[in-house]
């Protein structure tokens, strides 16, 4: 391969395996949202107990420790909530350490950079496979003030590592920083403090089977009647039997509704969770139940009807259609989306751009979309790509980890599969072969483009290049087919090609415009063979 990095197999991504569906706790009383923000502050303070004795434990930990400390808080609370707790501590007690385990190899592989471009004398230029030296004393003096900096991190974050020390904010360490910039957040104390506080609530809980309604502890209805079972210090605030206060308001789960009123009334188990966004002043209930693993369909039976290559871009998905065996069908498609603005306006545009996408796929008749398997973890640093201050921004933009979970979510609902290749060299080589021969005065075709197509060829199994191995002797097929084309079994292989439009001859062209009619010849040997031609008797030589 001349240096090439072994390319990595292409997969079937298996198919979610939960569901969450969300709706407004709407005309809440002020006793309404007084009785939740005491259960939340309530159950958050024991939340926050809780995860400082799992930090205390460490490795340590084990079943017993677990239910002593389900045990402390049962007493103060009920077995179901502080069953919820415990769980929802040491699953952050766990991310807290893989991030931990993350941030040391971000850490190592800077070092390693700075090391490597601090050795070269200054002003050495790279090559494509590694960056060269600094271009000026002062810069070679600066980075390595940077690599002392990092050395002492990555010592500090070892030291953690090894005695088993993780460093976790209940609330967000963004917001717990904001507290002293409110002036550029915009924020005042006031508000900053409410903040904080509704991110430090516990307003969760984890569903039941056979229990009624799938939830003991925050229970919904058929009708939409929400009822929250309070905790033993608040029971004095009940409005209904059994220590239970029942919200004024109602919820209808519009998205997904059928398939939520299908648990509750079998009584299988379903999560909830309340929360408060305090930007708009709304009070949201979530529900979240788990689906049974459902098998991926083989990759060969992905590949049956061919295959949509998709390329991932900061502004616009390219793709293309495939036949099974790898030829490009149609023209490209693009779908564009603006990452700018807030978390919740780049969202909407990558769900948007997606929906169209899975409808195009869908009336195209394939059964999956090709996809990059992009991560770029390793890929955002400054000590790899150094004043590329734009391009660094551009790959941290691409919502790569939400963007591949949505997209499996969406298309399983409506049957298609999803098929992760290696993204290695897809833009150059789809460039190389496939963005000039497909190129018309009509057609536009991008290196993105051309891309999708690599992909595609790549997901369904074929190389990118149109065609491979040609056959000797000369250009025929004399000594046998090429070896990436059709096989003896696939109909229509050895027909004409289609034409390029469905224009009748002399009709107008798909733009509309008629074009003008080819000219006849003025030379003899384009002549019509139709014509009779007579010598003239006085041209006659004896």
């Amino acid at each position: 391969m001349g240096g090439l990095r072994e390319l990595a197999v292409s997969f079937v991504v298996p198919g979610p395996c939960g569901v969450a569906v969300r709706d407004r706790l709407k005309d809440l009383t002020p006793q309404d949202e007084r009785v939740l923000r005491a259960v939340g502050a309530h159950q958050g303070a024991l939340a926050s107990g809780d995860l400082k004795a799992r930090c205390a434990d460490g490795l340590g930990h084990s079943a017993q420790t677990w239910a002593a400390r389900k045990r402390e808080l049962t007493g103060v609370s009920s077995s179901r909530i502080a069953g919820a707790i415990t769980k929802a501590t040491h699953d952050q007690w766990a991310l807290a350490r893989r991030c931990q385990a993350a941030h040391m190899k971000t850490l190592a592989a800077g070092i390693k950079m700075l090391r490597h471009r601090l050795s070269l004398p200054v002003g050495e230029k790279g090559t494509k496979r590694a960056a060269g030296g600094y271009r000026s004393k002062g810069e070679w003096f600066r980075k390595s003030r940077r690599l002392a900096a990092l050395e002492t991190r990555h010592a500090a974050a070892v030291a953690d590592w090894q005695t088993r020390r993780v460093r976790v904010v209940r609330g967000g360490k963004r917001l717990l920083n904001t507290r002293h910039h409110l002036t550029e957040a915009r924020l005042t104390e006031e508000q900053w403090r409410e903040r904080w506080e509704a991110g430090r609530w516990f307003l969760a809980a984890d569903g039941e089977s056979g229990k009624r309604f799938g939830n003991e502890t925050i229970r919904v209805t058929p009708d939409g009647e929400v009822s929250v079972k309070l905790p033993a210090p608040l029971a004095h605030l009940a409005n209904a039997r059994h220590g239970r206060y029942t919200l004024t308001a109602t919820v209808a789960f519009a998205h997904r509704g059928a398939e939520w009123a299908d648990r509750i009334t079998t009584n299988r188990a379903i999560a909830y969770r309340v929360h408060l966004d305090t930007g708009r002043g709304r009070w949201y209930l979530t529900a979240s139940w788990q689906r049974p693993a459902v098998k991926t369909v083989p990759l060969e039976t992905a590949r049956a009807r061919g295959m949509i290559g998709v390329d991932t871009n900061a502004d616009h998905f390219a793709a293309y259609r495939l036949d099974r065996h790898g030829n490009p069908v149609g023209g490209p498609h693009r779908f564009p989306y603006d990452l700018s603005g807030s978390a919740g306006h780049r969202d909407a545009q990558i769900r948007h751009a997606l929906t169209r996408l899975i409808n195009w796929a869908v009336r195209a008749g394939v059964a999956a979309i090709g996809i990059e398997d992009l991560d770029f973890t390793a890929e955002k640093t400054r000590e790899k790509h150094g004043r590329r201050k734009r391009f660094r921004q551009l790959v941290s933009g691409i919502p790569t980890g939400k963007l591949k979970a949505r997209l499996v979510s969406m298309a399983a609902e409506h049957g298609l599969s999803i098929v992760a290749v290696d993204p290695a060299y897809t833009t150059l080589w789809g460039a190389q072969h496939w963005q000039k021969p497909l190129t018309t005065p009509h057609r536009k075709m991008s290196r993105h483009d051309a891309a999708g197509i690599a992909i595609g060829r790549r997901a369904l199994g074929h190389p990118v290049r149109r065609r491979t191995a040609p056959p000797p002797h000369d250009r025929s097929d004399r000594a046998g087919h090429r070896t990436v084309q059709a096989g003896p079994g696939a109909p229509g292989r050895e027909g004409t090609r289609p034409p390029t439009t469905d224009r009748p001859p002399g009709g107008p062209s798909p733009s509309g415009k008629r074009k003008r009619e080819p000219s006849a010849s003025n030379t003899v040997r384009d002549a019509p063979s139709t014509q009779q031609w007579v010598q003239d008797s006085l041209m006659r030589t004896g």
